[in-house]
């Protein structure tokens, strides 16, 4: 008897150990918002999106390692006096912080302190912007904007609902505080095309593509509800806006070549006809275009002194600093030799020339000779007007395009040139002939393209149409 005893007992207390005693309050979780883990998520990716330290991540949730499963529940330290349920949303173009925090029905504040925003600028496109949500919260939700001359009140008939309901949730300390144009969320209300966070003279405004290469022409599409006009920024050059067919405007702009990737301003504004100004600003991610490195170049030590090279430059950029009002070209440009295979160097590669350190960056595509019975023809890819023709020290006997709109295109080291200043041109039409003139290694036609004073991919403008929908 005593030893059947003996031998339950230990099992007893492993049973017990192993399933509490039914009303044994179990440990509560520590204060805190929580974030559920979703595919893809890592443990250290977790902890750098809230700045946070893994080691105190596993600790503060008591983890028994640290593995993760999609669906589980981690609590975030270093913010106890929140609670509810933290997801992430990628920024729209367009969005400010004041429309991300409306649309979310979140205090823009709550969204600075969770994002740890220093400035409002940093929203960029495609920023992971951490939200806050209560648990078991409605998530859906409803857009409109004020139309012109309308009140809060006729929205909120429009869309169903009260009109201090709205004023509540996008933060309103009064219904007459509500500007024409603004954009409010409307709880359980129906989405109506919206212009986002851009003023309320914008309709809608596109900025493509999204994030922007280096070296890459990007294109700025506004559309206005009423009479203005447009200026801007991207990165650190002037946007000029130009109005097309269907009445939108369009500023076509490149991005240099040797921008460093990270996230640069874009700033769009809209001076109204009674001289008021309304702007929206927000960060664009620029990446790496990874171009290669060219073998090292021998030159004739002349053409690469700043000496030579610099007032020619100069020269240069005060010949396409000009935006011509009229557009000359349609649609894709052609290409501007007969073979399209005999690329002897690409866009952007980076160059030493004479044993120098690679501080150079090639500014066009080289086109070189496939054989003796290759053609030696240039043509034109898209009509424009000649602006310059004749002989340069590095470029040699070089021809300059005016495409209009701020888009001009440049033929160097050719050994005839068939066209004059002044001469209008048509797509297709023979300009000059390929040599070796100027600073090369042999005979090659270099071909640039330049968009708004920056030096751009021209193969992106073969594929590409300028302006597009």
């Amino acid at each position: 008897m005593n030893k059947r005893i003996y031998i339950l007992f230990p099992a007893l207390l492993f049973l017990l150990a192993a399933f509490p005693v039914s009303g044994q309050t179990p440990e509560p979780p520590p204060p805190g918002p929580v974030y559920i883990v979703q595919e893809g998520d890592t443990l250290w990716d977790i902890a750098i999106r809230f700045n946070v330290n893994m080691t105190d991540l596993v600790a503060y949730n008591a983890m028994p390692s640290q593995d993760i499963y999609v669906g589980d529940r981690l609590v975030i330290p270093g913010l106890e006096n929140l609670s509810g349920i933290l997801t992430i949303q990628s920024v729209p173009f367009g969005e400010s912080l004041r429309s991300m925090s409306r649309q979310n029905s979140i205090d823009p504040a709550m969204l600075v302190e969770l994002n740890r925003i220093v400035s409002p600028a940093e929203l960029y496109a495609g920023y992971g912007l951490i939200l806050l949500r209560p648990e078991n919260a409605e998530t859906s939700s409803g857009r409109d904007s004020l139309k012109p001359g309308e009140t809060l009140l006729e929205l909120a008939v429009r869309q169903n609902t009260r009109p201090w309901v709205v004023a509540r949730v996008n933060g309103l300390d009064r219904m007459s505080a509500a500007l024409s144009g603004d954009v409010f969320a409307i709880p359980g209300g129906e989405s109506v095309a919206v212009p986002s966070g851009f003023p309320s003279a914008v309709t809608s405004a596109e900025l493509d593509p999204l994030p922007i290469t280096q070296g890459q022409t990007a294109q700025v599409r506004v559309t206005l509800n009423q009479g203005a006009t447009l200026s801007g920024l991207l990165v650190d050059h002037l946007l000029n806006f130009f109005q097309t067919d269907n009445g939108s405007w369009v500023a076509l702009q490149g991005v240099h070549v040797m921008t460093e990737p990270g996230v640069y301003p874009f700033r769009l504004d809209v001076t109204l006809q009674d001289g008021t100004v309304q702007s929206f600003e927000q960060m664009v991610l620029i990446e790496d275009g990874y171009f290669r490195q060219d073998p090292i170049l021998q030159v004739e030590p002349s053409t690469i002194d700043p000496a030579v090279t610099e007032p020619e430059n100069e020269f240069l950029y005060s010949l396409v600093a000009l935006a011509t009002p009229e557009k000359y070209w349609q649609g894709i440009f052609q290409l501007p030799v007969d073979n399209q295979f005999c690329i002897r160097s690409m866009y952007g590669n980076r160059r030493s020339y004479n044993g120098s350190d690679y501080i150079y960056f090639h500014t066009g595509v080289d086109y070189g000779i496939c054989s003796e019975s290759h053609p030696f023809d240039i043509y034109a890819p898209a009509a424009g007007r000649v602006v310059f023709a004749g002989p340069l020290t590095v470029r040699g006997n070089a021809t300059i395009i005016d495409h209009g709109w701020g888009i001009y295109s440049g033929y160097w080291h050719q050994e005839e040139i068939y066209v004059a200043v002044g001469d209008t041109v048509e797509a297709g039409q023979v300009i000059g002939k390929i040599g070796s003139t100027g600073r090369v290694t042999g005979p090659h036609l270099h071909w640039e393209v330049w968009a708004n004073g920056i030096q751009v991919n021209p193969l992106q403008w073969l594929e590409d149409e300028f302006p597009h929908e």
